[in-house]
């Protein structure tokens, strides 16, 4: 085989007879091969019949070529394939008759070349289209997850006592996942945790409603039975009634030692005693904001002990799935819970965080949120390893 064709990436001639997009990929020399060797199988099988003609016959080798080849070499396969039909023809036909013969192929040939040209040009084209949306939909994507990031606190909390840490992955780009802690006062933090029901760009925005609203409600009254109201009325005004936000929001004075919470569907959180190692449940008191025009909950409460430990999580980490569609689960992660008490809040959460992604392989079918907050009262610390 000539060099040219032995090394077709280098063979800059034999590139330039082929379409760009053709070129680009795959073999340079194959394209052209193909259509050559169907032209010459059309012009020994027109050479041995005599009965009839078979030029028409050279549509299949010329269709093959408007696919592969560009526009000019294309048509001058045209001339080609009529000259292989002329010469050393064994049919005799009279001039005026060739000649018609001839360009009425000619003139076949050229629109079958033609409308298949076209068609292509219409289809890369509109593959350029679709290209140039999606990059430019990645980019407003990417601008959104950026302003979505800004709704996510930045930097430690500094109350004596409570060592915090929480991170939020998106499934999508943007997620529909959204968490936030923030004093009260010197001895009191506010800790909230939501995620709205669905994925991808519509969860997303009416997250960043909730996380605004949340972010206004901070300068208003800090009682969170009349909070948990006011949102549920502002998302139940925006939201399309199909979609609604599950979210937990807690109080931890360490001053009194004691967590307040109220859960609105949310997944429920776990509060594990350092003394026992035993571990409960935060449960839901009441259904997911945004439902219905009105929201009756209740407040619930619990004591804190020096070493205890909170864990808010959302749906995406006991919900992972392994090759086997096995999920995650809650046993699984209070297991981690446990094994991580002699932990830092910040070692837990990445622990938790790559016990799911190793157990789904770190494909996460929904947005993943975490927060731990570890309670260090009476100087109580993390052990040294």
């Amino acid at each position: 085989m000539p060099a040219e064709l032995r090394d077709p990436r280098k063979s800059v001639p034999l590139l330039r007879l082929l379409r760009k997009d053709v070129a680009s990929s795959g073999p340079a020399w194959l394209p052209l091969l193909l259509v050559l060797g169907a032209i010459g199988a059309v012009a020994y099988a027109d050479h041995l019949v005599v009965s009839i003609s078979l030029i028409y016959l050279y549509i299949l080798p010329l269709s093959v070529g408007a696919i592969f080849l560009r526009k000019g070499i294309s048509y001058s396969l045209i001339v080609i394939c009529i000259l292989f039909h002329n010469f050393d023809s064994p049919r005799h036909a009279s001039l005026g008759l060739g000649l018609f013969h001839d360009l009425s192929a000619l003139l076949c040939f050229a629109f079958v070349v033609y409308v298949i040209q076209r068609y292509i040009e219409q289809r890369e084209a509109l593959a350029k289209t679709v290209q140039r949306q999606r990059d430019d939909l990645l980019q407003d994507v990417d601008l959104a997850a950026q302003v979505q990031r800004l709704f996510l606190p930045v930097g430690k909390p500094a109350i004596a006592g409570l060592e915090i840490a929480g991170m939020m992955q998106p499934a999508r780009g943007v997620g529909g996942d959204f968490y936030d802690y923030a004093p009260i006062n010197a001895h009191t933090m506010q800790m909230v945790i939501a995620d709205v029901s669905g994925k991808g760009v519509p969860a997303a925005l009416l997250m960043s409603a909730t996380a605004a609203a949340m972010r206004l409600e901070a300068n208003h009254d800090r009682n969170m039975l009349e909070l948990v109201g006011r949102l549920n009325t502002e998302i139940h005004s925006v939201s399309d009634g199909e979609r609604y936000v599950t979210l937990l929001i807690a109080e931890i004075d360490t001053n009194k030692r004691i967590i307040h919470y109220v859960n609105c569907g949310h997944n429920p959180a776990l509060l594990l005693r350092a003394s026992t190692g035993m571990l409960s449940l935060m449960n839901s008191s009441c259904l997911p904001i945004g439902l219905s025009p009105e929201e009756i909950c209740e407040l619930a409460s619990a004591d804190l002990m020096a070493g205890d430990m909170v864990v808010f999580y959302t749906d995406g980490v006991t919900e992972a799935e392994n090759q086997l569609g096995e999920e995650f689960g809650l046993e699984r992660l209070s297991a981690i819970v446990r094994r991580g008490s002699s932990l830092s809040a910040e070692d837990l959460m990445v622990d938790i965080y790559n016990s799911a992604a190793d157990f789904c392989g770190d494909n996460f079918n929904d947005d993943v949120t975490i927060l731990v907050v570890k309670c260090n009262f009476d100087g109580f610390s993390t052990p040294s390893s």
